[in-house]
């Protein structure tokens, strides 16, 4: 009976022996579980990086299809022009004389592309990162240059600085460009708070910190036509020189601002687009070409309305790794009224510019070390059935 009783015991002291090693192990198990979480909650709970609500309502998530000529595999019968000799060319512009694309790319470049023979120049530096490109009525390239401002490159390549700040605020992310006929050059400064490396905050932040702002050579006078816009970036001067169109690439629209007429110096609505636009050009056919860096997606939009995803967003870029969200870059061909014509894109490109050139398109991108050439002819646009 006594041996029962002390064989009892040890069973017991060995059942619970067990379920304390178990607890252990569970504790010591969840503790390492629940740690990251902790110390990730801890992190962004102390992250100074404060996003605010987006103005979702300002927002017109575009759907073209059925409506609009499509092109949705644009990479197929497209081209490469100058691969591996430009190295993200994020604006173009065509000097019809020589034959030649001027194209900006992010080593300072400038370069001059020939269309008959492939061949590519280095042209100018303008030692900063040259965005946008718009050629003056006397022969020389204004150029929007990142860190630099706005520079007039003359045909002699002398680099000049024609602006850099205005009302005592340095320019932070000059952006897109162009001049009108009467010599006044139209141009954005894309954010005055963040630089082109970190640009990605100034939409997570959801703050408007962008200007769009005009430059007259004859009183040397810079002035900011609009204050608080969502990264102003693509400029063009209608071809009546009525109007200047820009765009606010994180709302995904257009914007005109009556330069002539009875609304001189107010801004409308000029056209709502399917994803966020970059660079503007008019064709000398009617249409305005405007690149399209991604789609306006469903994650998008839901991190559009919630700040604390954009907060977490930045903290994955800041502690692991850039996300990317491009999808369905591309193209599109507006008309004078803002109407869309044809859209041309691909699920696997962004694009940051688009001219045509006879049957033609060629686009530039931020991403790639080529413009891309299309035939529009022998890949068209079609509706679809």
């Amino acid at each position: 009976m006594q041996k029962t009783r002390v064989d009892s015991a040890s069973a017991t002291r060995s059942e619970l022996q067990t379920t304390t090693r178990s607890t252990q192990w569970l504790f010591i198990v969840s503790f390492f579980l629940l740690l990251p979480v902790v110390l990730a909650a801890l992190l962004f709970r102390l992250e100074p990086f404060d996003p605010v609500h987006f103005p979702t309502h300002e927002i017109t998530r575009l759907n073209l299809a059925g409506t609009v000529a499509r092109n949705d595999n644009m990479r197929r019968g497209s081209e490469v022009v100058g691969n591996g000799r430009v190295a993200g060319p994020e604006d173009l512009v065509y000097d019809a004389e020589a034959r030649v694309v001027y194209t900006s790319c992010e080593d300072g470049w400038i370069k001059r592309v020939s269309l008959s023979n492939d061949s590519v120049e280095d042209w100018v530096n303008t030692g900063g990162r040259p965005l946008g490109l718009a050629f003056d009525h006397h022969a020389s390239l204004i150029v929007a240059d990142a860190y630099k401002g706005l520079l007039r490159v003359r045909m002699d390549k002398k680099v000049e600085v024609v602006t850099d700040e205005v009302d005592g605020l340095k320019f932070k992310l000059t952006d897109g460009v162009d001049v009108a006929k009467d010599g006044i050059i139209y141009f954005t400064d894309a954010t005055y708070k963040y630089s082109l490396e970190d640009h990605f905050l100034d939409l997570l932040e959801g703050k408007p910190h962008g200007r769009f702002i005009s430059y007259d050579p004859t009183t040397n006078q810079t002035k900011v036509i609009a204050h608080n816009l969502y990264f102003p970036n693509g400029v063009a001067v209608s071809p009546d020189q009525q109007f200047v169109i820009f765009c606010e690439s994180f709302l995904m629209k257009c914007k005109k601002y009556y330069i002539q007429g009875p609304k001189k110096g107010t801004i409308d609505k000029f056209c709502d687009l399917p994803g966020a636009p970059d660079n503007i050009h008019y064709d000398g056919q009617g249409n305005y070409w405007i690149g399209i860096a991604t789609e306006f997606t469903a994650g998008m939009e839901l991190a559009y309305k919630y700040p604390f995803i954009r907060k977490a967003v930045m903290m994955f870029s800041k502690y692991i790794m850039n996300p990317s969200f491009a999808k369905n870059g591309g193209v599109i061909a507006v008309d004078l009224e803002g109407n869309p014509i044809a859209h041309y894109y691909d699920p696997k490109l962004s694009l940051t510019s688009g001219i045509k050139i006879g049957n033609h398109i060629y686009c530039g991108s931020i991403s790639y070390p080529f413009i891309i050439s299309l035939d529009v002819n022998q890949y068209p646009a079609t509706h679809s059935t």
